[in-house]
């Protein structure tokens, strides 16, 4: 079950006050894009996603969004925010992260992967060696592989609750 535990746990990406990242070194913050930032059928972000990542980028946290999906999409949706991304990343698997995080010449320390699902996002940012936060869905509707996920997903994160392993991120801030 430690592939699954995430460092923290957030209803969403948008509770998460940046002095949290800053508190723990993380200087860039790899944000996975559908059902985390927004959802799969948003072409271009909402004001609050952009509202968001403005507060981030105040703060001193370079935001890059991460995502399996394809080019196309995620490049019109990160362009929208004014950030970087990479697509097409192989999430649950990690090498195409690690090369990214190389060639950047990034320090793991100083990095935090946000995402919604534990198939992918929590064990790509595990076999990174780099800290998670885990979300709940944004949104109610799911691409179809999603969907899929969701179904190993729903009893693992019930397990993982149940045996207090999903640490809400207020508690590893010391404001809960």
């Amino acid at each position: 079950m430690k592939k699954y535990v995430p460092f923290a746990h957030a209803k969403n990406l948008y509770e998460i006050e940046p002095d949290f990242f800053k508190s723990n070194g993380v200087t860039i913050l790899l944000c996975d894009l559908d059902n985390t930032l927004d959802s799969y059928k948003r072409k271009t972000p909402t004001d609050e996603a952009i509202a968001l990542i403005n507060k981030f980028k105040e703060a001193g946290i370079n935001v890059v969004v991460l995502s399996n999906n394809k080019y196309e999409r995620v490049k019109t949706y990160a362009d929208g925010l004014g950030v970087e991304f990479t697509w097409s990343t192989g999430k649950p698997f990690a090498r195409k992260i690690n090369k990214f995080i190389e060639e950047k010449g990034w320090s793991k320390e100083n990095i935090m992967l946000v995402g919604d699902q534990l198939m992918t996002d929590v064990i790509a940012g595990k076999r990174a060696k780099i800290r998670t936060i885990l979300t709940e869905k944004l949104v109610k509707e799911d691409q179809p592989v999603t969907r899929i996920n969701r179904l190993f997903d729903r009893p693992i994160r019930k397990h993982l609750n149940k045996k207090g392993l999903l640490v809400d991120w207020r508690e590893k801030y010391g404001t809960r």
